[in-house]
């Protein structure tokens, strides 16, 4: 059984495993949509450990991270997800559902959720229209490369 806890990046065995799979979790996402140049997979360990972003881990009994959110309050309004990311070992699990189910329980005042993903990705595309996100806006971000930002209404 895993658990959904608060990620401590300041902790180096934490670092190294989140650093770890979002660098697997983020080239497979650079395949799909043609573009390697995705900021995560950029990121040092450091880099990594002082983005201000709050992490979320899905986390096995014997300590392994199979999954992860990371959230960001640039408003008080509204909460965006930043980063998304599930180990290639545990696709079709439901884990990237219940890391954004447990992420709108933990913020249940918020009036927007946002969160962008490539607009070929589609398992992404699939997983936030599935929990209730909406397309608001795309811009191509590189030549070929669009995103899409989608939002949720809160407060349900």
């Amino acid at each position: 059984m895993t658990k959904i806890v608060k990620l401590d990046l300041q902790d180096k065995d934490t670092l190294g495993s989140l650093w770890s799979l979002q660098h697997k979790a983020y080239r497979l996402e650079a395949e799909l949509i043609g573009f390697h140049s995705i900021p995560p997979l950029l990121e040092t360990r450091d880099t990594l450990r002082s983005c201000g972003e709050d992490f979320y881990g899905c986390v096995s009994e014997d300590g392994e991270l199979s999954g992860a959110v990371a959230t960001e309050e640039e408003h008080p309004e509204s909460l965006t997800i930043t980063r998304m990311m599930v180990s290639p070992d545990h696709f079709r699990q439901g884990i990237a559902g219940r890391l954004l189910e447990y992420v709108f329980a933990l913020y249940p005042d918020k009036e927007r959720f946002i969160v962008s993903t490539g607009k070929k990705n589609m398992p992404a595309v699939s997983l936030y229209t599935k929990h209730g996100f909406v397309p608001v806006s795309s811009a191509e971000v590189a030549p070929g490369v669009e995103l899409i930002e989608f939002n949720r209404s809160g407060k349900r």
